[in-house]
Parts: structure tokens; sequence; C-alpha cells
């Protein structure tokens, strides 16, 4: 049973360093919750709810966050004359979530070989925490169970980054609003993996999507399932405004929830 889901939270997030200053990029909020809390959701949807989130650089952040997390969502009566507090209406969510400090230099690859104490024989769902999507999970997991490899990546196709024009001969007709780019996959995240894979990361310096990623994929261990619906990494300020508008406007295509 597949149970668990691994967040790589640990980077720099130097492309939109405006954001992260003060804070780690899974923890730069839209609509007022931070991505990672959209992260988690996605995969709770789909009864997914143990968590281990692999933190690096500001890491304490995510842990305050999480430490917290009840007194946030729920209202409060402080006693301060009695020295209590007093809890009504908890919102808790029925999450388990480990947050492990992989160090603040460490490499992809690096961060998933930290954790391996946490992960138990079981295969397990990993992906990066910076990126949401509209995916079915329990279909990724049935797709990795029927093929047998060690590893299933999510292959998408990347979101144009401007309008085109539809035209015949120089007279323009309409136009396309963010056309997918080129029609070439690549990387999505939403990994399933086997534990054996982390047999395949030689230390901190390992780059997850290099060597490991590439010996799975010439041994024939690699297989890649299709998404065709929504997916949007926030890897920049103007990323991170699209999720938002979406969000406070209504339509987010990830909120399965």
């Amino acid at each position: 049973m597949i149970d668990k889901a691994v967040i790589l939270a640990g980077g720099l997030g130097t492309r939109i360093s405006e954001e992260t200053g003060l804070r780690p990029k899974p923890m730069i909020e839209i609509g007022g919750k931070p991505i990672i809390w959209h992260i988690m959701k996605i995969y709770a949807a789909h009864n997914i709810n143990d968590f281990i989130v692999c933190a690096g650089y500001r890491g304490y952040v995510i842990k305050e966050y999480f430490s917290n997390y009840a007194l946030h969502n729920s209202d409060i009566t402080f006693d301060c004359r009695n020295s209590r507090v007093e809890v009504h209406r908890a919102a808790a969510e029925p999450w388990r979530i480990t947050v492990v400090d992989t160090g603040e230099e460490t490499m992809t690859g690096g961060r998933l070989a930290r954790i391996r104490d946490y992960l138990g024989d079981d295969d397990f769902c990993m992906t990066y925490g910076d990126g949401v999507a509209d995916i079915d999970i329990a279909a990724l997991i049935g797709f990795h169970r029927n093929h047998g490899g060690q590893a299933t990546v999510t292959r998408v196709l990347p979101p144009g980054r401007f309008g085109a024009l539809e035209l015949e001969g120089d007279r323009v007709t309409g136009f396309r609003e963010k056309p997918r780019d080129g029609g070439a996959w690549i990387n999505g995240g939403f990994f399933v993996l086997s534990p054996k894979v982390l047999d395949r990361i030689s230390g901190d310096a390992t780059v997850w999507e290099q060597e490991p990623l590439e010996g799975l994929a010439s041994d024939g261990q690699l297989h890649a399932y299709a998404h065709y619906g929504f997916w949007q990494p926030m890897d920049t300020l103007r990323d991170k405004r699209q999720l938002e508008d979406m969000w406070n406007g209504g339509r987010a295509p990830w909120k399965a929830w």
C-alpha cells in the first residue's frame, strides 16, 4: 500500500528571490496558504496523509508553521489571567508530517537519500514543493503498479508563456491564449518510487534528475505517466501571481478537495 508522499522543500528558490528572502519557496502563499499546503491537499484528496518533507534552506519556517497549524486554523480563547488556552472549533488535517533537515546545500538526490530511514519498505510518492496539478494520484499509483518498474515520473506538456496568433496568410483570424509549448513532454514531478531507487544515489551532491533517473531509464526501470490536464510550477513571481489569481477567482484546477 502506498501511503507516503515525500516533498522536496529545501532549495533556495533563487528565481523567485523576491519571495524567498525570509522563507523557503514551498512556504510562499497562494490564497493565504503556503504552496506546500496545496500540494498536501492534492495528495490528501486521494487518501495519502503521511508526509515526509525534505527541508533545507530556512527549514525552521516549515517546522514552525506546522507546529502551530492547529492554532492557526481554530478559534482560540487566551485566558491570560489564568495562563490557559482554550481551543474552539478545531480544524486540523488528518496529516502526519515528518520534517527532516536534509541540509542547505544538498542536491535533490541527496535529499532523498537522507530520508531513507523514514521510508520503510513500501513504494512511495514524491514531488517537488513548488508545483500543483489536477493530477489523479490514484490513477498514477495504479499505472506504477501495473508496469512493475522501480520508478514512475509524470510527464506533462509545459504551459506556454505567450499567447499565439491564428493567421490566414498575414491576416489575423483570432488568438489562442498560452498554447502548450512545442509538444515536448517534460518531467512534471509527481513520482512514484520504489525504495530501491535510493541505491542509485551516491551522496549529497547527487542530482536526482541526472544519474539516478538516467540510470533508471537506461535499465528500463523508469516509466512515464501521461498527465494531459492542468500543471503549473511556481518558478517566478509571474507564476505566483497567476496561481494566486486562479485561486482568488475560484478557478483553481488543482483544488480537488
